[in-house]
């Protein structure tokens, strides 16, 4: 059983700003909203996400976030 719109690994080019540019083979028509998520930062583990809600060139609308703290790129669907 898998969880409905678990992140999965992502391959993101991001701009300088930070901002994702193309999403896989797909580019970034538009970033719609972005956001930081900071939590557990008393902890050994703390979460520091940064999250786009983009547009892609093809009309999909797909949430991506970096992880910041690991360096990882996720997409979700949005």
């Amino acid at each position: 059983m898998r969880r409905l719109g678990a992140p999965r690994p992502a391959t993101v080019r991001a701009g300088d700003d930070g901002a994702p540019t193309r999403i896989g083979k797909k580019e970034v028509e538009s970033v719609s909203e972005d956001w930081v998520v900071e939590d557990r930062w008393w902890t050994s583990r703390p979460l520091r996400r940064r999250y786009f809600e983009v547009v892609l060139d093809d009309g999909e609308n797909t949430v991506v976030y970096h992880d910041v703290v690991g360096g990882r790129w996720y997409a979700q669907r949005g």
